[in-house]
């Protein structure tokens, strides 16, 4: 044991190098505080200098993560690291990190006995060649800190109970940003204060230690002292803090400060949250769209296709002040809507034919979903009837998904992306770097599909999917322990060797207390509905994610839940929202607006709902194999159609691969705007016999009331005088013939009022 004597030295030492080293990160420490008691936590290097101790995991840990040392492209690089030396990601694993620096490598990377040569540290300040750069400054305290460290022997842990920042699934807050969030005018400046708790419920300001990054760099910038900057576009950004293994988050708002003349009236929960938004940060929102524009909006969102001539009639018919309701109720009912959404559904859970022996489980996985949806199954016991699916895809045709996605591993990482909007996948190899997810919980969630049996059936290339009996476990390949299953840090119980272990997890899902399940889905067709997701990606849900609009998100939750899970009434409740009937015309103040839903955002339609629409304007007809004709292609099963259909490849339908709604491309590019200008199929459709350019030539209505026909199929609206008269002029004068009407409809769907929902 060294005395209290033998250590004044070194007391002296570390006290000097602090006092003098640190004097800035004092002053811009100090700087930070806020009027909150838990900020005036000492600064670290004051409190390494009260105690003359210093720890391994505690501080020399977070300055190598401070200076990128543990980064993913540095030494925590998979498969080895850098140049044979290899850190644990983010600091994640310290003992790891400890055996490493001091044990391996021959002990060349510290040097005692002069410290200031050891090789960590003159690769760190650049006196030594170094591909990573010069990442520490002699000046510095993390320099000064790590010179003693070494100097000291480089000590592990100064006593067995030295305290620890607690980790533990439930103590996101152990690390905390002050302040948590605040609304701050264009241009200005916000200093962060970052504290930590410790196991001993002692806090230290790690402000200096602490990574700070932006979710969302055109809002919110932030420098590596944690001082950051906002722009002058309205919106609110996240800025992600990182110290120890722990996360938090700082939530700038920029508002706008335009004045509200007028809000519209609340139609429901929606609006109320949007609106009361949109008033604290100074956005008018655009009025409301017309009739016209509302029909083929809802009418694309809700079936995938454009409205028919009975459609419009009928809408034309019902009151003014109660059409739009009564269009959703209308729409909601079509078997039109199950088709559709089946379509979104089958694609995200890898409905794929690899070949010809996948055609009857594909068709029948495709058919259970649409029925579902048809009948109104709540979506909990949809997901439940997928996860505990077992028998033969004749009889239980849910079990198609287990016959595409065999891994558990996968079979984790799809259920947890897809239905609670949780990315798993970095887990795998070590601790989620922006989450709270570590190995652990990673393979015991992929031990609740341990059990899950197969044995080969009378059909080719089919197995039974059973429940089979026995323990519950997976192997964390890296610690070499078995896992019991263990819900994302929920304790589920013991589980029987009886017990389906899939059928815990789908109950621990559809629990009203489920943090993610309800969620994900509400923001997954949310978004489908209003283009931007409130929280972004859709699927990656996480505390330093936020949503752009959390009171909105907890309410659309809780109704949802209340509901009953029903998606019907989830997307009722959103589309009569009159949030949802916004104009997508932009108003002076709210141009750019991107994320708080002050209009309706446009977006490209996608290659089912663009060749279902083509084919409906021009009257002709896509074939697809094996089955019957007049099929849309929103109805297709699965994604061996892309090949046969190379419209459908060109303009992003997805290869059903991935859980990913990111893998459907929406964007434009250069080989969809050729194939709309001038390929085969589009100018055959346009010359269909029978078509609408053949009806349109055949008549003896008058020129305008003919093109009229042609604007209300493609916008539910009537052509404005200017339109009229451009078309006019262009055609021929005496006669229109067959080639005019097919120019017309040709100029119709190249441009972006056809190619655009709006």
């Amino acid at each position: 044991m060294t005395s209290i004597a033998e250590t004044r030295p070194r007391l002296l030492t570390l006290r000097s190098f602090l006092i003098l080293g640190v004097a800035c990160l004092s002053l811009f420490s100090n700087s930070a505080k806020s009027s909150d008691p838990e900020t005036q936590a000492l600064p670290w290097h004051q409190v390494i200098e009260a105690s003359g101790q210093i720890d391994f995991a505690n501080d020399i840990v977070p300055i190598l993560t401070k200076t990128g040392c543990n980064a993913g492209v540095c030494h925590a690089k998979a498969g080895g690291g850098q140049n044979g030396f290899e850190l644990s990601l983010l600091g994640f694993e310290p003992d790891y990190d400890y055996q490493q620096i001091v044990m391996h490598g021959r002990g060349r990377r510290l040097f005692p006995a002069v410290p200031e040569q050891s090789l960590l540290v003159r690769k760190a300040v650049g006196t030594e060649p170094h591909r990573g750069g010069v990442r520490m400054n002699v000046n510095s305290a993390e320099y000064r800190l790590l010179i003693e460290w070494i100097k000291r022997g480089s000590p592990e842990k100064p006593t067995s109970s030295d305290p620890k920042v607690v980790r533990a699934h439930s103590t996101i807050s152990s690390v905390r940003v002050f302040p948590e969030s605040r609304l701050m005018q264009p241009g200005e400046t916000q200093q962060l204060s970052v504290v930590a708790t410790y196991s001993d419920g002692s806090t230290r300001d790690v402000t200096g230690l602490a990574l700070f990054e932006s979710n969302n760099n055109a809002l919110a910038t932030v420098n590596d002292q944690g001082l950051v900057t906002v722009a002058d576009l309205p919106g609110t950004a996240a800025i992600m803090v990182r110290y120890s293994g722990f996360v938090s988050v700082f939530r700038p708002a920029v508002p706008l400060g335009a004045p509200l003349a007028t809000i519209p009236s609340s139609t429901n929960l929606v609006d109320q949250h949007v609106f009361a938004n949109l008033q604290r940060l100074g956005i008018p929102p655009s009025g409301s769209c017309d009739d016209e524009t509302f029909q083929r909006r809802v009418t694309i969102d809700l079936t995938g296709r454009l409205p028919s001539d009975t459609d419009r009639e009928l809408y034309a018919k019902w009151p003014s002040d109660q059409r739009r309701t009564l269009l959703v109720d209308h729409l909601l009912q079509q078997s039109d809507y199950a088709e559709y959404f089946a379509n979104k559904w089958t694609s995200l859970l890898k409905n794929r034919r690899d070949d010809t022996n996948d055609l009857a489980a594909n068709f029948s996985f495709h058919a259970w979903v649409r029925d579902s949806l048809q009948a109104g199954t709540p979506y909990d016991q949809m997901v439940k009837e997928l996860l505990g699916a077992t028998g033969t895809i004749a009889s239980n045709p849910a079990v198609a998904w287990y016959k595409r996605v065999k891994d558990p591993k996968e079979q984790l990482e799809d259920i947890s992306q897809l239905f609670l909007g949780v990315r798993l996948q970095c887990a795998q190899c070590h601790h989620h770097p922006f989450e709270r997810w570590s190995q652990d919980d990673y393979y015991s969630l992929a031990a609740f599909f341990s059990r899950v049996g197969r044995k080969p059936t009378g059909v080719q290339n089919e197995d039974m999917i059973f429940h089979q009996r026995g323990v519950a476990e997976t192997r964390n390949v890296r610690s070499g322990q078995m896992l019991r299953p263990r819900a994302l840090g929920t304790d589920l119980g013991e589980i029987q060797p009886s017990d389906d272990p899939r059928l815990k997890l789908a109950d621990w899902m559809r629990s009203p207390d489920n943090p993610f399940f309800a969620k994900s889905l509400v923001n997954r067709y949310w978004k489908h509905f209003f283009h931007v997701g409130l929280i972004e990606p859709e699927d990656d849900i996480r505390d330093t994610n936020p949503p752009s609009n959390p009171e909105l998100l907890e309410a659309l939750e809780k109704n949802f839940i209340a509901s009953g899970f029903d998606l019907r009434a989830l997307a009722k409740t959103l589309v009569t929202s009159q949030t949802y009937q916004l104009s997508s015309q932009p108003n002076s103040q709210n141009k750019i607006d991107s994320q708080n839903f002050s209009r309706f955002y446009p977006r490209r339609l996608t290659a089912e709902v663009l060749l279902d629409s083509i084919d409906q304007l021009t009257g002709s007809q896509t074939n697809f194999a094996n089955l019957p004709a007049g099929t849309r292609a929103i109805a297709l099963p699965d994604n061996s159609y892309n090949r046969a259909v190379p419209f459908l490849k060109v303009f992003g339908r997805p290869e059903n691969s991935s859980v990913c709604e990111c893998e459907r491309v929406q964007s434009a590019n250069l080989a969809q705007s050729l194939h709309l200008l001038n390929a085969a199929d589009l100018k055959g459709k346009l010359a269909t016999a029978g078509g609408l350019a053949d009806q349109l030539a055949k008549s003896t209505d008058p020129l305008p009331v003919r093109i009229g026909r042609v604007y209300q199929s493609a916008f539910c609206r009537a052509p404005t005088e200017a339109e009229l008269q451009v078309i006019t002029d262009a055609t021929t004068a005496a006669a229109p013939t067959k080639q005019d009407f097919e120019d017309i409809l040709w100029a119709i769907i190249n441009s972006k009022e056809f190619l655009f929902n709006h």
